[in-house]
């Protein structure tokens, strides 16, 4: 038959073009697009074959040849095949999409989602590696076969073949090897066996190539996508060896999720819960996210679009029928769809950890002890589902050693209590010895105790938990109930607590409290004012923050208070009493773990006032 030139539609020599020089970081893809085209015929001939019996065929397969000397790859297939009228409408022009409107966005911004998917844009992929490209294909059940071939300059030769096998053969004459190019040998059976293993590995047909003396056949992909197979015909130990595998790790998963979306939209999903948190967990240019598949073809190492930050140490794959991706599948549109798997996917996992905390206590501690933390970074985001994480997490409280959630919390909760009293600070042992601590120890209340550096965020702007608001036993004036300070009191403390005001340029205010029992002060900070830890937080971060002024709060029943008010009242003028306001001021703030503006003087004033006392 006679040989037909005809010329690229304009836009398809325009995306060549971007193919060559621009779209694909990783000239490998080039495979990747080949077999995935290849495994889209090979299902569309299975469904044809259901329902008509003279376009069923055996031994559905791809095959990969090889020739070195010839410098060719050849990537063959056995599914349904093109007429020569697809091979123009698929190859010559863009499929359906192929306007001049599009083109302009994909040079703008590379993002064409639409055109993900074709036939058409998948094979340009090929002249990124090959001085020329031929096609031998063959529609299931016609009579003749097409041949195409081009060298990507602007034209391309079509002519039909009589004895053209049914399928598709795609081969690709390749360009020299340059490795500073990014150009492997795609002749070596090795570089061809890494790439199928990185990309198609979870093919459903098998990818075939010639054995290592070119006798036989050697199967390259294991064919085994967990994630497709019902939970129960696979093996646990099938399980934890694909996690050590995906997730880089020698111990195995504390928990396996899987999950299955049908419908308009479907996909699925294979998630593990590691036993123990990554070196990178909260390093910024950490390795975070899952891998992604489309059709059981990588795309992606890791996705982080598709799970929360929050949930970044969970590992594993997830398999979509059709995604939004930009034309080099390498960066994920922001959709509908991916915002659907994200909510899903962040619901499910937290479901899992709910199921642990109440049916596999050893695991749960285990997870909480890892990745506590990360997960309560969550509570920071609006958007997240703030109750869910509040309903597994655990804090350390006054309760007990262990940490207690906030269900157990609010069922210890005292009649007429209103609140969760929490504290912030650096260290457990720490806030358990803070003066704040004291009234609410001696009439019973349960005060949580926080440690984390992100508690010191989250706890400022989360919803109330059960119609119960946070408040912090270490900011504004305490209120609990049936405790005020005596009116006597009030009344004979107003002149120390005047002077005290003035005498102490640090603090707000100075105040009585019913906070303490047994200290004779503490430092609070205003209701809406920042923490000591928070400051110390923002200013690592290199944020200029203003030091706080903070309120000074007397436990007028301290016999140290009590013996300051008379001092103050026989001998107001005695300079003494400024240095014993000091001092008052500095043990206080010590009492906390708070840092002295000026220690040396601090301990020069208690070095004098103890001499004079001994």
């Amino acid at each position: 038959m006679s040989t037909e030139t005809l010329e690229f539609q304009a836009e398809a020599r325009q995306l060549l073009q971007l193919m060559v020089h621009s779209i694909y970081s990783n000239k490998d893809v080039f495979l990747r697009e080949l077999i995935s085209n290849a495994s889209d015929a090979l299902d569309k001939r299975r469904l044809a074959g259901l329902t008509e019996e003279r376009l069923r065929a055996d031994d559905l397969h791809i095959s990969v040849d090889t020739d070195p000397e010839a410098r060719t790859l050849t990537v063959r297939d056995n599914g349904i095949g093109m007429t020569r009228d697809e091979v123009v409408a698929l190859i010559g022009t863009i499929a359906r999409s192929g306007t001049a409107e599009t083109l302009r966005r994909l040079r703008e911004s590379k993002e064409a989602a639409e055109l993900i998917g074709q036939f058409g844009v998948g094979f340009y992929s090929t002249f990124m590696v090959a001085d020329k490209v031929t096609l031998l294909t063959r529609k299931a059940g016609e009579p003749t076969g097409t041949r195409w071939e081009s060298a990507g300059e602007g034209t391309y030769t079509v002519e039909t073949v009589e004895d053209a096998p049914e399928g598709t053969a795609v081969t690709v004459h390749l360009r020299p090897e340059d490795g500073e190019d990014g150009l492997h040998d795609y002749t070596d059976t090795a570089t061809i066996r890494r790439i199928v293993k990185r990309y198609s590995d979870f093919i459903a047909f098998p990818i075939r190539t010639a054995g290592p003396d070119g006798t036989g056949e050697l199967t390259l992909n294991s064919m085994k996508a967990l994630w497709a197979r019902p939970r129960a015909e696979v093996a646990d130990e099938e399980y934890r060896e694909f996690y050590r595998h995906i997730a880089h790790d020698w111990t195995d998963p504390l928990e396996t999720v899987s999950l299955r979306a049908e419908g308009t939209f479907e996909y699925e999903a294979l998630l593990f819960i590691p036993a123990r948190r990554p070196h990178d967990l909260f390093q910024r240019d950490g390795r975070h996210g899952v891998q992604l598949y489309v059709k059981r073809v990588f795309i992606m190492e890791d996705s982080r679009e598709l799970l929360p930050d929050h949930l970044r140490f969970v590992k594993g794959v997830v398999d979509a029928a059709d995604l939004s991706l930009n034309i080099s599948r390498e960066i994920l549109q922001q959709d509908r769809h991916i915002q659907l798997i994200r909510r899903r996917l962040a619901k499910k996992v937290m479901a899992t950890v709910k199921e642990m905390m109440t049916g596999d206590a050893d695991k749960y501690r285990t997870f909480w002890r890892e990745f506590g933390p990360a997960v309560k970074e969550g509570l920071l985001d609006p958007a997240e589902d703030r109750k869910a994480i509040l309903d597994v997490a655990s804090f350390a409280s006054t309760a007990g050693e262990e940490p207690t959630s906030l269900a157990d919390y609010l069922a210890r909760m005292q009649d007429g209590q209103d609140k969760i009293y929490y504290m912030t600070g650096e260290s457990r042992a720490q806030v358990e010895n803070s003066p704040h601590l004291e009234a609410f120890r001696a009439r019973g209340y349960e005060v949580l105790l926080l440690t984390d550096p992100v508690d010191e965020i989250w706890v400022e702007g989360v919803a109330p938990y059960e119609g119960r608001e946070f408040a912090s036993v270490a900011r504004g004036a305490v209120d609990l109930p049936a405790e005020d300070v005596p009116a006597e009191h009030a009344g004979s403390y107003a002149p120390l607590l005047g002077w005290l005001g003035g005498a102490l340029a640090d603090v707000k205010d100075v105040r009585l409290t019913t906070r303490l029992t047994n200290s004779p002060a503490c430092l609070v900070s205003d209701a809406d004012g920042l923490t000591p830890t928070l400051e110390k937080m923002y200013r690592a971060m290199g944020q200029d923050v203003p030091p706080a002024r903070r309120i000074l709060e007397l436990n007028p029943d301290h016999p140290l208070v009590a013996a300051l008010r008379t001092a103050h009242e026989e001998r107001p003028e005695d300079p003494s009493l400024s240095e014993s306001a000091e001092l008052l001021y500095g043990t206080a703030l010590l009492a906390e773990g708070g840092d002295l503006a000026d220690p040396a003087r601090f301990a020069k004033l208690l070095a004098d006032r103890l001499t004079r006392t001994v």
